[in-house]
């Protein structure tokens, strides 16, 4: 290689690292993951939505859920209400899934299970948050959202079309993953692809985003699935006649609406 050629390729490589860098720099990440969190889980004041989940495991079978699920803003990134009524199979029918969501770290998320079997509500713990929602790869947490105050975030990467962020958790002890990687589109703001790690760097489970649209000016995720890496199972999520500002009272996310759901919303 001539020393002209070399000279010409160390100054390409500066100028794109420098551009790199500086791109990098210019990007606000608390502003990002805020307008990130706010697109895909605070939409509008409230919401409404029908969703169908494809539950596969590792041997190849099938099973399915269906439910309705409301939900209401407190503050905008703040605290949020939350109820899903299942309506299918049979063996969910009536299940009640409620959930009080607190975006400050140091407050931990109510969540209850109504069980209509037993006629028992019973609380979800704080450590079982991370654990399957009714038989999904689905995690509870994943349902209501993870609240981005729980997470330090760096910027690693970014495309014309994503942000790619690294997420490690301020509590450590209270997960199973050591980090994870998000991927923010630059069109629409929404996570479009997460993938979490252990300790020890094993990609054990994904969550993408498969289909979106937009839906009365704000878009929304239509598909999603969750995969188990390890197993090779996962679960498909579906929504269906989303809508959005339908002025849902409050009494609709008490606990009387575990026993007694509001058909008015959900039928």
């Amino acid at each position: 290689m001539t020393f002209f050629k070399r000279k010409l390729l160390a100054s390409l490589s500066a100028v794109l690292l420098f551009g790199h860098t500086t791109m990098a720099q210019d990007v606000d990440v608390n502003a990002l993951i805020k307008q990130a969190e706010k697109i895909a889980y605070y939409a509008g004041d409230d919401g409404r939505a029908d969703a169908r989940m494809l539950i596969v495991d590792a041997q190849g079978r099938k099973q399915m859920r269906q439910f309705t699920i409301l939900r209401k803003d407190v503050e905008d990134n703040g605290d949020q209400k939350m109820m899903v009524f299942f309506s299918r199979p049979t063996d969910v029918k009536d299940t009640v899934f409620r959930v009080e969501k607190h975006a400050a770290n140091d407050v931990d998320d109510d969540r209850w299970l109504y069980l209509p079997a037993l006629d028992l509500v019973k609380r979800i713990s704080a450590g079982d948050k991370r654990t399957s929602f009714v038989g999904s790869h689905f995690f509870y947490e994943d349902v209501s959202g993870r609240a981005v105050a729980q997470d330090n975030f760096t910027l690693q990467d970014e495309t014309n079309d994503v942000y790619v962020l690294k997420a490690t958790p301020k509590q450590p002890d209270s997960v199973e993953f050591a980090h994870y990687i998000v991927h923010i589109d630059k069109t629409t703001s929404l996570p479009v692809l997460i993938d979490f790690f252990k300790e020890d760097g094993t990609h054990y489970r994904r969550v993408e985003t498969v289909t979106v649209e937009e839906v009365q000016g704000f878009p929304t995720v239509l598909r999603s699935k969750v995969s188990d890496l390890a197993s090779g199972g996962y679960t498909l999520m579906e929504f269906r006649n989303t809508q959005y500002n339908i002025d849902l009272p409050d009494d609709v996310f008490s606990e009387r609406s575990l026993r007694t759901p509001p058909l008015k919303w959900i039928q």
